[in-house]
């Protein structure tokens, strides 16, 4: 074998496993860990915060491997997955479950050794994605609001592991990134409707890209914003947000709300994927203005 050939299959190695953990995938929720953790944390550990992101990275990787075990033969039938590492040959299931295993392992390990409670939460956000959440999404679109279950633990984890207890703030934290979880994924399973409906994938509130499922889309991105303000109120404990950051926290609701109507006028898959990721920004820019608000606070 050539040194060029060597190359390549590294190459394809490193690749195959950044998808069978959906790598990009793995460090936004890391993000999301990190700044719960800002957020929750009196005096900065540089120690927990790095054991966070590595257990955090583990978790998330597990549940993705597991995950493209179970779909296997329903990702060879998506041309959005049909190149997945597993229904592409690649990679041997056999393998993937290794992966996934000491995965598991390892990242409810590293998450024990901030708190037995972060590893718990880990633990329970693996096994709703896996056992609820994968096998529903083939059966009902009640699957969405399973899957926002553990998508919605990784900001609330981020406070656990920096206060090791679970009160109103991570809480809060919660309710926020569930609530944005229901237009995020029907955005999604919007502008993929067609994809989706070759894996038998049931991801839209009714069924269909119609009225009923954009005013849905609607009325879960008010729930979103609404949730997202309750800390200017001071009736969250320690999580407490300025006026001013309530102001730029509207603003992203509005922008994000633009959009929820525009595909409600349209229902297009280009309004979809521009909602999808208006979302993105919105769930981002709210952690950072979170985060920001506290330490410039302490600050001044």
């Amino acid at each position: 074998m050539s040194i060029t050939q060597v190359d390549t299959a590294k190459v394809s190695v490193i690749q195959d496993f950044k998808e069978i953990t959906k790598m990009r995938l793995a460090l936004s929720v890391v993000f999301s860990s990190v700044a719960g953790y800002l957020l929750g944390v009196d005096t900065i550990s540089w120690s927990t915060l790095v054991l966070l992101s590595i257990g955090g990275y583990f978790m998330v990787g597990a549940s993705n491997a597991f995950n493209q075990i179970i779909e296997r033969d329903l990702d060879v039938l998506m041309d959005r997955t049909k190149n997945r590492p597993i229904p592409s040959g690649r990679m041997s299931v056999n393998t993937a479950f290794v992966i996934a295993a000491v995965f598991t392992i390892l990242g409810i390990s590293v998450l024990y050794f901030i708190n037995p409670k972060t590893a718990m939460f880990g633990a329970i956000s693996i096994f709703i994605y896996v056992s609820l959440y994968t096998p529903l999404k083939t059966k009902t679109p009640l699957s969405v609001f399973v899957g926002a279950i553990p998508g919605a633990i990784p900001f609330m984890l981020g406070w656990v592991a920096a206060t090791n207890d679970f009160g109103i703030e991570p809480g809060t934290l919660f309710m926020v990134q569930f609530f944005w979880q229901f237009p995020h994924f029907w955005a999604i399973g919007w502008f993929l409707f067609e994809d989706y409906k070759k894996g038998g994938f049931f991801m839209l509130p009714t069924g269909k890209r119609d009225k009923g499922t954009a005013t849905q889309v609607i009325i879960y991105t008010l729930w979103t914003v609404v949730a997202s303000l309750i800390p200017v109120f001071g009736v969250t404990g320690k999580l407490y947000l300025t006026p001013v950051s309530g102001i730029l926290i509207l603003i992203l609701g509005l922008f994000l709300l633009r959009y929820a109507i525009r595909l409600y006028k349209f229902k297009d898959a280009k309004t979809a994927k521009q909602l999808m990721l208006a979302s993105v920004s919105y769930i981002t820019l709210l952690q950072i203005i979170y985060v920001a608000d506290k330490f410039i606070r302490a600050w001044i």
